[in-house]
């Protein structure tokens, strides 16, 4: 998979686009800016959108192709991101570490959905927010982006089931219409999700 997204994001073109994805734009407008972290971050549309808003970001990656455009455009935009090459599988999260976790477009490879959203859980400090947006499963089939297998689609029970811990979930599907580049272009359906930690006592 590392070489399907260095071939990818490899190409001269942001294939996303560079503007920061609609769902994460609105919400963090709400929130005020602290230490954010975007795993699976590609070419760093959001994490430079967050910079811009005055957000400390952190984001990882393994594709270095992903990387090096994050970087550029990051320049660009006259901001400062810290973007690690890293591997979700061993990742070590640091935890009660970050404000906000944006997981944006982040499939996650069959059978390791759970591991990865309790590492993001660990990582998450008392009364921080989970953003998230991804494909769900009525997506399979459609030409307007995602990956074409079943068991990589979210659906909500499984962010239920993988973010109960959290207070005043909200979860929730809708057909909508994608233009984020040329690999997120056309109707589409989509899974939204945002949810606290707990505060300390």
């Amino acid at each position: 998979m590392k070489e399907f997204w260095n071939e990818r994001f490899g190409m001269q073109e942001y294939v996303y686009g560079t503007a920061p994805n609609e769902y994460l734009k609105e919400i963090i407008a709400g929130i005020k800016p602290g230490k954010i972290l975007f795993p699976a971050e590609g070419e760093g549309r959001n994490a430079v959108y967050a910079a811009q808003l005055g957000f400390e970001v952190d984001a990882f990656d393994y594709s270095e192709a992903g990387r090096q455009k994050a970087l550029a455009l990051a320049e660009l935009k006259a901001v400062s991101i810290n973007y690690q090459i890293q591997d979700f599988d061993t990742w070590e999260p640091t935890p009660e570490t970050y404000d906000v976790i944006a997981l944006i477009y982040a499939h996650p490879p069959v059978g390791k959905r759970g591991l990865y959203h309790s590492k993001v859980l660990k990582a998450l400090k008392p009364g921080g927010i989970i953003i998230l947006e991804g494909f769900n499963k009525s997506q399979l089939g459609n030409k307007s982006g995602g990956p074409q297998v079943h068991e990589m689609l979210y659906s909500v029970d499984e962010l239920k089931s993988d973010f109960q811990s959290l207070r005043d979930l909200e979860i929730y599907e809708l057909q909508t219409e994608l233009s984020e580049g040329d690999f997120h272009k056309g109707i589409a359906e989509v899974i939204r999700m945002t949810g606290f930690t707990f505060l300390g006592a």
